[in-house]
């Protein structure tokens, strides 16, 4: 017959047991740590020559902070969001996320997709057609900082986000009536608090008429665009607070988004957003401006109106320890 071994043997394995795990988890920790660095910044945005555009048209002056005058403010990043619409090619929603990591705070700002830019087709949502970093590049001299990073992710990808935190909680606020049957999209809601899942929340985030050709909000795109920010805000909610599937967001991470981002960068920049405050940190707008103007013979342009857009670069977007001034922007406007 076997002796049990003392109880004080078997206390002494098991407070190896521990100390060697937790000098084990110690040293896990400390060489994420090593390796897990904050992400570089970008330089500023390019140097560009201005041309009139046949004397009907004008830019503001180029941007003057291309000489590399200003300095950045310390663990302060700007992204590109995008989001791709397959129907056209486009890009369906453009974002600028100005992130300080040190103080936990976060600006986030819609520009409308018709917004006016000097191009052949003169709307900034058809700079996609030449690829996401032509767009970050007319994004970044239009508003005269750096983008750091660019993430833009498919209308798939969109799905499976919602659907993997459990749908999200949405107050619809209009009437919506639309069907397309060469897209298969079929859009009807009515106004109210409800729960809706990824293909619901694609849905709503995507309408911008309704079946008859009226517009769906009051205030056309800009309305759209709020709703756009609510939804999302919702979902950033739902990430945080199920931070045990960040395996599954991974996946979709990987399957669904174009970036710049390294692995080791997204891991870094997840580790410093698990306590950020969401309901205080994060502050929405929308670049204002003319939605009316005509340009090349394309009707219903964006024109941005440059003193208000300043005024919000320079409050949630500018990276810099200085403030801007109208000539560091690159606005386009028809005489």
């Amino acid at each position: 017959m076997r002796q049990k071994a003392p109880a004080s043997r078997i206390w002494k394995l098991l407070y190896l047991i521990a100390v060697v795990l937790s000098a084990m988890i110690i040293i896990a920790y400390l060489a994420w740590k090593a390796l897990i660095k904050p992400p570089p910044m970008a330089e500023v945005p390019p140097l560009e020559t201005q041309v009139q555009a046949g004397g009907d048209a004008a830019h503001t002056t180029a941007p003057s902070n291309t000489q590399g005058d200003f300095a950045r403010r310390p663990l302060c990043y700007t992204f590109l969001l995008a989001a791709s619409d397959q129907a056209s090619a486009n890009a369906d929603t453009i974002m600028v996320l100005t992130y300080d990591a040190e103080e936990q705070t976060a600006g986030l700002v819609s520009i409308p997709r018709d917004t006016l830019v000097d191009r052949r087709f003169p709307k900034i949502n058809a700079v996609y057609h030449d690829g996401i970093e032509a767009l970050r590049d007319e994004v970044s001299q239009l508003l005269g900082i750096p983008i750091d990073y660019y993430i833009c992710v498919d209308v798939e990808g969109f799905v499976q986000v919602v659907d993997a935190v459990g749908g999200i909680d949405f107050d619809v606020l209009i009437h919506m009536a639309y069907d397309d049957p060469l897209q298969n999209l079929h859009i009807h809601f009515e106004p109210g608090m409800q729960h809706i899942n990824g293909k619901e929340a694609l849905a709503i985030c995507r309408l911008r008429k309704n079946s008859d050709g009226t517009m769906a909000y009051p205030d056309s795109d800009i309305g759209r665009t709020r709703t756009q920010q609510q939804i999302l805000t919702s979902i950033a909610k739902k990430l945080l607070e199920n931070p045990q599937k960040v395996l599954e967001y991974i996946e979709i991470w990987n399957e669904n988004v174009v970036t710049n981002l390294k692995a080791e960068h997204t891991a870094w920049f997840v580790s410093s957003l698990l306590d950020f405050p969401l309901d205080t940190g994060l502050s929405f707008e929308t670049l204002p401006g003319d939605g009316t103007v005509k340009y090349n013979g394309i009707d219903w342009c964006y024109e941005l109106y440059p003193e208000e857009v300043l005024e919000i670069v320079n409050e949630l977007l500018n990276p810099y320890t200085e403030p801007l001034t109208e000539q560091d922007l690159d606005i386009f406007q028809v005489k």
